[in-house]
């Protein structure tokens, strides 16, 4: 069992990071469909690499650069260690979001537009928006503290990729399974598995809660739950289920209700 859940967390890291498996290591691992999607319950673990590292590049850069700007500059810096780390991954998936429920109210339509790679009007909107609002929350959080903003990274990480899974387990998957990068998630995600992604996620809440207290920590959770929540029923509305980018956008959204909670001075 213990095995097994690394392989899986290590096909995770493959698939939804740029980290390297390869050689002896990806043999070791290897590959199947059903372990594709065995892999997805392993999406919050990714989320404490990724977390890591943008949290440790955050206080590096803020230790350095002190003040206000510094706080900026530091944002800037881990938002682009994530975006180098996962490959804009999730970023891709909400500009295509964008471009095809703005692009055209027909449903065929709006997947067609979201199957295109190139990025439109709404797309490029979304994501400056999303992105200079994300550094703006974590320049401010860094005004409590490095630590309260570090922890807030990690936790955000964390919690924002559990949303997806939930997504997975009660939206029907309406993608082109023949060439989605979703494909593997076709199939939804049994009990047991969003269970493990739970597991992984239930720690989470741990680095908020010391660094900010039991309120900020509830505010986050529901806060979170709401954002997916939101987007569950945008997507059922819309499409009438999920696609790989709408688990891309659901995550951005997430993580930022995160940080804007956690940045919040009631």
């Amino acid at each position: 069992m213990l095995t097994s859940g690394l392989r899986h967390f290590l096909l995770a890291l493959q698939f939804f990071t740029r980290v390297p498996v390869t050689g002896r290591l990806a043999q070791w691992v290897g590959f199947s469909p059903q372990m594709l999607r065995s892999s997805a319950a392993h999406f919050p673990g990714v989320g404490w690499l990724v977390g890591g590292v943008a949290a440790a590049v955050f206080v590096v850069a803020q230790t350095g650069l002190p003040g206000v700007a510094g706080a900026v500059a530091a944002a800037l810096l881990s938002t682009i260690a994530t975006v180098l780390l996962t490959g804009a991954f999730h970023e891709d998936g909400l500009a295509d979001v964008a471009d095809g429920l703005g692009g055209s109210a027909d449903r065929a339509r709006a997947l067609e537009i979201m199957k295109d790679s190139r990025i439109g009007a709404f797309g490029a909107i979304a994501l400056v928006l999303a992105l200079g609002l994300k550094i703006a929350l974590l320049a401010m959080l860094a005004g409590q503290g490095v630590e309260v903003a570090a922890c807030a990274i990690v936790s955000a990480h964390v919690l924002s990729r559990l949303a997806p899974l939930f997504l997975i387990r009660w939206l029907p998957y309406v993608g082109d399974s023949g060439a989605s990068k979703a494909k593997p998630l076709a199939d939804a995600i049994g009990a047991g598995a969003l269970w493990v992604g739970v597991s992984w996620s239930i720690p989470a809440a741990a680095p908020v809660l010391l660094a900010q207290g039991g309120v900020k920590t509830a505010a986050m959770v529901l806060a979170c739950a709401v954002a997916a929540a939101f987007m569950a029923r945008l997507l059922r509305r819309r499409l009438q289920g999920f696609t790989g980018d709408g688990l891309g956008a659901t995550q951005q959204v997430c993580e930022l209700s995160i940080y804007l909670t956690l940045a919040w001075q009631a």
